[in-house]
């Protein structure tokens, strides 16, 4: 090989050389470049993602939202906010005033004791009844199931005091009353379920949109806090002329017929 071969051979490797490293080089840049972009969008991402969560824990829950809603006031109700909720004949003298939450299992045993002879001596004008719903037990043991139970009571008074009644009634049965621990009335579409044993509320749409969207939320809170700041301790608990109905026990709700029929006999004569 003449020295000027073995010179130019030199210079072209020096020359592929040169070219590699200057390829490297531009994907090491790029690399890098990728790296810090990735970590600005993995930055921005995780910014974002706390400044969402922050927002959400921000928002008002469902319940928070109703306080501040516009009040709708079911039809067949009365008084302030519409929580005057009174069945039966015009002229029926005196009203039975009956307390209750809905997630109640005391109340329960009551309603499929007792709950029966009431719609019956409602129906045959002995008396009206006043309902007064609670909500205390959303705080005791944490939910919203009483108070998603009256939004829909105040859906069914809407369509009338019967469908009233008779939902009222079924939410307390044994078929369908959870037990205490349970929040099963915080779900919808558990309240239409029970609803559809009611003949009035059986695929009724009105009914059905009304418990899905909250129209009663407010006035569920709102019959809540007429309970709250009543003289009442707990539920179930029934008055006439201000003075509670007891059992044999002289202090708490009668809990069977004959001890209610004892009990409302007195209260009617007094």
């Amino acid at each position: 090989m003449s020295k000027r071969n073995s010179q130019a051979a030199k210079t072209a490797a020096r020359e592929r050389l040169r070219i590699e490293r200057e390829r490297e080089a531009k994907k090491a840049k790029v690399k890098r470049q990728l790296v810090v972009a990735g970590s600005i969008v993995g930055v921005l991402a995780i910014a974002g993602g706390i400044g969402y969560a922050v927002v959400q824990a921000n928002k008002p829950g469902a319940w928070e939202a109703a306080a501040d809603a516009k009040l709708v006031k079911p039809a067949n109700s009365s008084g302030e906010n519409g929580t005057t909720v009174v069945i039966g004949k015009a002229d029926a003298k005196k009203t039975l005033e009956l307390y209750e939450d809905p997630r109640c299992p005391i109340c329960a045993t009551f309603e499929q004791g007792v709950g029966k002879a009431i719609e019956k001596d409602v129906e045959d004008g002995k008396y009206k009844v006043q309902f007064i719903g609670a909500s205390f037990l959303d705080r005791n043991l944490t939910g919203e199931g009483s108070k998603n139970a009256l939004s829909a009571l105040g859906a069914a008074l809407n369509v009338s005091p019967e469908a009233f009644l008779a939902y009222k009634s079924a939410l307390y049965s044994a078929e369908f009353h959870p037990e205490e621990s349970q929040d099963k009335f915080k779900d919808d579409s558990y309240l239409i379920e029970v609803a559809n044993s009611v003949e009035e509320l059986k695929g009724n749409k009105e009914f059905q949109t009304a418990v899905e969207d909250g129209t009663y939320d407010k006035w569920a809170l709102e019959m809540s806090a007429k309970f709250d700041d009543s003289d009442v301790q707990g539920t179930p608990t029934l008055k006439m002329d201000g003075e509670k109905l007891t059992g044999s026990d002289g202090q708490n709700a009668p809990m069977t017929v004959p001890e209610f029929t004892a009990a409302l006999d007195k209260a009617l004569k007094a």
